[in-house]
């Protein structure tokens, strides 16, 4: 996901104040990390590499989907190299 975000007044100055500290390199890593943060206070998603990987799975089949192909079993895709 792109965006483009604009700050003014306190969240400006305090991603300011993240980079001029050196807790992160650029405002957008401040905000990433605020964002990480968020999670790790509330416990938005319980396992985030699981949902990534859920993620990408949904994609991928949407894609074959789309292309009208389909997943093949253990043996066919393993049989020309037997």
């Amino acid at each position: 996901m792109r965006t483009t975000l604009e700050f003014e007044g306190a969240p400006e100055i305090i991603l300011d104040k993240a980079v001029e500290l050196g807790l992160a390199r650029s405002k957008t890593e401040a905000i990433r990390m605020g964002i990480f943060a968020l999670n790790k206070e509330y416990n938005l998603v319980k396992d985030l590499e699981l949902e990534l990987v859920g993620r990408k799975i949904e994609a991928e089949k949407a894609e074959m989907e789309r292309n009208g192909l389909k997943y093949i079993d253990k043996d066919k895709a393993l049989a020309k190299y037997r």
